[in-house]
């Protein structure tokens, strides 16, 4: 996987790095290092998901992937414990790094958003916990120039970065890619999509061509196909794991139909109040209205943040260390903000703004039923969102079961979507909802402010 001549001097490459035995069953059956056995032990994982049992093993030959797997199947393992692999396996081998040359990564990972690249970082550092003198560095938009700088200086181990940030440091000769063994493209469509695909050329060029690549796409139709037949070896193996016609077995899935605004709002606040509630991911359709639904919900009590691609780095951080320590009951947040977020607590995702594409949708609800969770995801929808869902409902070749409230049932009929959900209030076949409803009467219209503010009194998240 990693070839000598692409390797520099590193005081800690002639450590000796012993291979466990191999069992018979599940991860033990994988021919890792004992600190990799090790730190899956501790994290308590003992079987692979399918897709880490496909592309670990091909991975580990340093056979080029293109891998299309859903969100939450655990694919940033099946990259991230072939890195680390290799990365021991280079330190085994005795091989030294030139020293008085500019050092760079040894394995670079692409994302599309901040939020992302910092799950992938966190990632490695759990599974690389007993790997000694491990370096990893995130280099992403809206953090000083300078602590970056800083995280880069010396051998480096694993880079993870969005391009932007990346190519700066490139162009202004901070940073090189020289050495440089295995490339891997974290949810390639979306980075696509965001406008990356130049700049994904430009990084692949800086690599080099004996490098190993591993690209992960929701899809490889279209663009993002004729991309990957650029960057991958022809002999590129192709592991589909899993599409967005996949049931999402862990995850209910229920459509309620308001007749306004302000029935989909009390519609909202009943859905947060019940006992079911862990945590509630919702999903607006715009930065001024994840401000503004945030503050109401604040008002009302809650402990709640918005996260949005308009706010500082620094309280991005805040706000989704908040949500992991438990200190957020409720996130609201925008399709960009929230790709990435893993938190298997999250017990709720609720679409009070729909999505702006159908794919966006199976992402949003992939953030609940995480870890091998039950989860539900609630789409509220107006009259006017019809063709949304009906696109939805195309795209996913699956009906959103349509469910109501007992004393909030829609006045107005249904919309037809056609081949889409059920319009007779049933959810399922099963009864509505007789809970009564639990809400404070709806805020009147807020201007919605940019800032992130507290939602709670006492919380740390404190102007």
């Amino acid at each position: 996987m990693f070839t000598e001549n692409q390797i520099q001097q590193d005081p800690r490459d002639a450590t000796p790095a012993p291979v466990s035995a191999q069992p018979t069953s599940g991860f033990a059956a994988i021919a890792l290092h004992a600190a990799l056995h090790r730190a899956l032990a501790d994290a308590g994982y003992t079987t692979p998901t399918e897709v880490q049992a496909r592309a670990i093993t091909p991975a580990l030959a340093g056979r080029d992937l293109r891998v299309s797997s859903s969100t939450g199947s655990g694919k940033t393992a099946s990259f991230v414990l072939p890195a680390l692999q290799g990365v021991l396996d280079v330190r085994a081998s005795g091989v030294r790094r030139d020293r008085g040359v500019v050092y760079g990564p040894r394995v670079l990972v692409l994302t599309p958003t901040r939020e992302l690249a910092i799950q992938v970082s966190k990632a490695t550092e759990t599974y690389g916990r007993h790997v000694q003198g491990l370096r990893v560095a995130t280099v992403v938009g809206g953090v000083p120039y300078g602590a970056q700088l800083k995280a880069m200086r010396g051998p480096l181990d694993v880079l993870i970065a969005t391009p932007g940030r990346l190519i700066d440091h490139v162009k202004s000769g901070k940073l090189v890619l020289d050495n440089v063994s295995m490339l891997v493209l974290d949810e390639a469509d979306r980075m696509l999509d965001m406008g990356f695909i130049e700049d994904i050329r430009f990084i692949a060029e800086c690599t080099p061509k004996t490098r190993q690549t591993m690209m992960y796409s929701a899809t490889f139709a279209g663009t993002v196909g004729r991309l990957a037949a650029e960057l991958l070896n022809p002999a590129a193996q192709t592991i589909a794991v899993t599409s967005h016609t996949d049931t999402h077995e862990h995850i209910e899935q229920r459509l309620h139909w308001a007749d306004d605004s302000r029935h989909k709002q009390a519609l909202l606040d009943h859905l947060l109040t019940t006992r079911e509630v862990d945590q509630a991911l919702v999903f607006t359709s715009t930065q001024r209205d994840a401000d503004w639904l945030a503050d109401r919900l604040a008002d009302m009590g809650h402990a709640v943040a918005s996260l949005h691609g308009g706010l500082p780095q620094g309280r991005r951080n805040r706000v989704l260390q908040g949500l992991r320590s438990r200190q957020l009951r409720v996130l609201v947040a925008t399709d960009v903000a929230a790709r990435g977020i893993d938190v298997p607590t999250i017990s709720h995702v609720i679409n009070f703004g729909l999505p702006m594409k159908a794919e966006d949708y199976v992402h949003r609800i992939g953030r609940t039923g995480r870890a091998g969770r039950q989860g539900l995801a609630v789409t509220l929808a107006e009259a006017d969102d019809a063709g949304m869902i009906r696109r939805i409902q195309q795209f996913t070749t699956q009906n959103i079961p349509v469910a109501t409230i007992t004393g909030l049932e829609p006045k107005k009929a249904a919309p037809r979507t056609t081949g889409g959900a059920r319009s007779d209030g049933g959810f399922g076949g099963g009864k509505p909802f007789d809970r009564k409803p639990r809400f404070g009467a709806p805020s009147g219209a807020r201007r919605p402010g940019g800032a992130f503010k507290p939602k709670r009194a006492g919380s740390t998240f404190a102007r």
